[in-house]
């Protein structure tokens, strides 16, 4: 089996804007997922039944939202007033979330769901080509009826994705603890349940769980009200 390699980004701590300098790739057995947030959601976006990605018409905000949330958890952006501000952190080495980044700090402070809304498209093709890179899936141009381009993408490493979802469902075992539930986790979970990503939650899991799901919003911060107006607002 090809093994698959992703520079990983500063892992947060339990506050839900403490920075934390370690930098660490989650490894699963012998394999290796990334660590950003928005490139493990689109890896759970994906429907093994079906080999496209769930949610498509919302992928792009809510991958939006995975990448704001990495950067105030490292301690690059904090909430100032519900605006995104930047602090005096280095720039993360994660691509995708320097892009972002940088385009917060040309424009200047902004409310949470502006950056939300900022080029979703681009950010999909972002993140799949670094996972592409990271040969964790295989991307295939074609096109629709003949006229219409499209990707076909084939996961190649789908251990790495059965284990992902089991570390954000594990999250919503009554058994642990809120205050103890690992807040990238946490927010994997709560950003799908929010985007309806339903290869992440189905429907009556999320009925379910809507209350444990709440206290983990709470934790995950300002990005998930944010991320639930914008996708009210273009549904």
């Amino acid at each position: 089996m090809t093994r698959a390699t992703v520079t990983p980004i500063r892992r947060a701590g339990r506050g839900a804007v403490r920075r934390d300098t370690s930098r660490r790739v989650v490894a699963l057995g012998k394999l290796k997922a990334p660590d950003a947030l928005a490139a493990r959601l689109f890896l759970l976006a994906y429907d093994p039944q079906t080999g496209k990605l769930a949610a498509r018409s919302r992928l792009g905000k809510i991958l939006r939202a995975a990448a704001l949330v990495d950067l105030q958890l490292s301690g690059n952006l904090a909430d100032d007033n519900g605006r995104a501000r930047l602090t005096k952190a280095a720039d993360p080495a994660d691509a995708v979330l320097a892009a972002v980044l940088g385009d917060i700090r040309r424009v200047g402070p902004r409310k949470w769901r502006t950056w939300v809304d900022r080029h979703p498209r681009t950010i999909v093709r972002d993140v799949r080509s670094d996972l592409e890179r990271a040969r964790l899936i295989k991307v295939e141009p074609y096109r629709v009826l003949g006229v219409f381009p499209a990707h076909r993408i084939t996961m190649r490493q789908p251990l790495i994705r059965r284990q992902l979802l089991q570390r954000a469902t594990d999250t919503l075992r009554p058994a642990r603890l809120v205050t103890r539930v690992d807040l990238r986790d946490a927010a994997i979970v709560v950003l799908a349940s929010t985007g309806d990503v339903r290869t992440v939650l189905s429907k009556d899991q999320g009925k379910r769980h809507k209350e444990r799901l709440a206290q983990l919003a709470v934790r995950v911060g300002p990005v998930v009200p944010a991320l639930k107006k914008a996708l009210q607002q273009s549904s």
